[in-house]
């Protein structure tokens, strides 16, 4: 059976609309997470967070992560090694808000271990806000799980 032009053009505009329709419900069935609830907050206190990474920096050298048996350790700069150290550890996963994972933890040592997640898999970011002797640091590093 032949098709004449009026019949291809139908067939084709309605495979269009079909196509546009099943594009809009698949679109509407994606979860996005914002990174913060509250974002807008957070932007104005960000002045804090750069001058606590600007801190961090002044210290000399760099965070030192190990991943070694389920368990993440991280080894701070030498000049925090035998200090009083608090802080917070937060590994952030940009595809998924459920698996973040947040710690908070006190050593002296200059170093922290974090027990990881079994289904923690993929490129996660490394926040790390530390206090020592009232002062803040920040550091951020990417690490791949």
């Amino acid at each position: 059976m032949k098709l004449n032009w009026g019949y291809k053009i139908l067939i084709g505009y309605s495979l269009f609309v079909i196509g546009i329709l099943f594009l809009g419900y698949k679109s509407t069935q994606l979860n996005f997470d914002l990174v913060e609830k509250d974002y807008y907050g957070k932007e104005l206190k960000y002045q804090n967070v750069i001058d606590a990474s600007g801190r961090a920096t002044a210290l000399g050298g760099a965070l030192i992560t190990n991943i070694d048996n389920g368990k993440l350790t991280i080894q701070f700069p030498d000049s925090l090694i035998g200090k009083r150290v608090t802080g917070l550890a937060y590994l952030y996963y940009p595809a998924d808000a459920q698996m973040d994972l947040k710690k908070e933890f006190t050593t002296d040592k200059g170093s922290v271990e974090i027990e990881l997640l079994t289904k923690m898999k993929g490129n996660y970011t490394l926040k790390l806000d530390i206090e020592k002797e009232g002062q803040k640091y920040y550091f951020e590093k990417k690490i791949f799980f």
